[in-house]
């Protein structure tokens, strides 16, 4: 099978039939694990997509899967255009603790979202995927290396009020150049990035913590709790008590 539709990014949870299923397509793909296991053949190469480990698959390489048992991986297609590195990944890869956790963010978020995925926030979140990989996995670095300096900054220093000038000042850069560089290397300016990592953690937070959501609202970066609760439900389509209140109770 040929898939020849132009591809958008798409993140989906997926559970695999017993039969061989041989096909190619003309997007990048990840296939990363959430339960069971999946015996896959990608080009020449065999391999096995279970706990800590995923494959990449890179497009128009023929594969083929197999699985037996109860199972279910989140699978990424990625256009072209949004991983210029991605043949350098290695086919199968070993996922380390910061990967894996936001597999768990997207599992979970997949799970409460299935039938209302925003395009928008599902592209968002592969293209910081995509750069968790890329810092990881990726033979050589396509880009300076102060963006690197500046995005591990907002990382460490995200509910900051000036966070992102301060994360230029970090890297040696400019803001104006700072923004060039986000938006030439990550398609999305610095302020998206720094609004992501606010809405994730703010998400872990409330799956996975008692902590009150004003402290959240806090830990994030907001000074008001409205401010933030709105924000959060423009972002993911549900109320931080919604997150709460199904984490807790998670068939209701």
């Amino acid at each position: 099978m040929n898939d020849s539709q132009t591809s958008q990014a798409k993140l989906c949870l997926k559970s695999y039939q017993p039969q061989v299923d041989t096909h190619q397509h003309e997007f990048h793909q990840l296939v990363l694990p959430v339960q069971g296991s999946l015996q896959i053949e990608i080009g020449t190469k065999s391999g096995t997509v279970q706990a800590q480990h995923a494959a990449v698959i890179c497009a128009s390489e023929s594969h083929a899967f197999e699985s037996r048992g109860e199972n279910q991986f989140i699978v990424a297609d990625i256009p072209l255009q949004l991983a210029p590195a991605f043949e350098q990944l290695p086919v199968f890869i070993q996922l380390d603790d910061n990967i894996n956790r936001y597999i768990h963010f997207l599992q979970s978020q997949l799970s409460l979202q299935q039938s209302q995925q925003n395009p928008l926030i599902q592209r968002q979140m592969l293209l910081l995927l995509v750069q968790l990989l890329d810092d990881r996995f990726a033979k050589t670095k396509h880009f300076d290396k102060r963006l690197l300096v500046a995005r591990h900054f907002l990382e460490q220093h995200y509910p900051s009020k000036d966070a992102i000038n301060n994360a230029a000042r970090a890297a040696a850069l400019s803001s104006r150049h700072l923004r060039q560089l986000f938006q030439q290397h990550y398609q999305m300016p610095p302020s998206q990035y720094l609004l992501e990592l606010r809405m994730q953690s703010a998400w872990q937070m409330l799956a996975n913590s008692a902590v009150s959501v004003q402290i959240i609202a806090e830990r994030c970066g907001y000074s008001s709790l409205s401010a933030f609760s709105d924000r959060f439900h423009k972002h993911f389509a549900y109320s931080p008590m919604q997150i709460r209140r199904r984490a807790q109770h998670p068939r209701t």
